[in-house]
């Protein structure tokens, strides 16, 4: 088992898959024993399949998992989780927008915590985006009872057994902190750096997941209510 596993959904990033492997690298070979960058390739159409064999051909540090076909962020998140094999599993997205040099801000809060959510500072997003961004996080944590600021930020670390508590459906890639709550794990959430979008565009817009979200979050508020909690008295 390795200290730390690296996982990034990969949908369409032909143009930031080496920038993002440099970035993880430049970060993380320096202070981390041993680590693990694990890749996913959600059904991706343009070049990205052929890099990503490349760079695991070139870096045994490098894990590759292809999916047949695209089946959505929240799905190559989970395979990704579940295919590492890290001590501690961070999260990051492909799009360089946040740094992963910030894992290492997040770091010293394992093990006292279980989850450290990053949260997004002068984020370098739309007015509509960030708006948009700051609704949907009001909109959730009512409708979820939950507290968390930025629950959409992509840059996450765990525990392996956060990981592992996990069964996800589509769309749940959003409640992760909130999941973890639900599952009995401590969750806190600490400032990270947000940087533009330099190459490709973005996947995911505004608007078409927004009725799909307050549905979720709905779904996720009725789970919390209905968590089992429970004590054996001793002998």
């Amino acid at each position: 088992m390795v200290k730390l596993s690296i996982v990034a959904p990969i949908y369409n990033e032909e143009e930031n898959i080496l920038l993002l492997h440099e970035a993880i690298t430049n970060a993380v070979r320096q202070k981390i024993e041993s680590y693990e960058i694990v890749l996913v390739n959600d059904g991706s159409r343009d070049r990205s399949a052929s890099i990503l064999n490349e760079l695991a051909e070139r870096d045994p540090a490098v894990k590759v998992i292809h999916f047949v076909k695209n089946c959505g962020q929240t799905a190559a998140i989970y395979a990704g989780m579940k295919g590492a094999s890290g001590e501690l599993i961070a999260l990051i997205d492909a799009d360089l927008q946040t740094d992963p040099r910030d894992i290492f801000k997040l770091m010293p809060y394992i093990p006292k915590m279980d989850f450290v959510n990053g949260k997004r500072v002068r984020r370098k997003d739309s007015l509509v985006k960030k708006v948009s961004s700051r609704i949907g996080n009001g909109v959730r944590n009512w409708l979820t009872g939950d507290t968390i600021y930025d629950t959409g930020c992509p840059m996450k670390l765990m525990k392996r057994e956060v990981a592992e508590s996990y069964y996800l459906y589509e769309g749940m890639h959003r409640f992760l902190p909130t999941l973890a709550k639900i599952n009995g794990f401590q969750v806190i959430e600490i400032a990270v750096s947000h940087q533009e979008r330099q190459r490709g565009v973005s996947k995911y817009g505004v608007l078409n997941r927004a009725f799909v979200g307050l549905m979720d979050a709905i779904v996720i508020g009725w789970l919390r209510k209905r968590v089992i909690r429970y004590q054996i008295r001793g002998q």
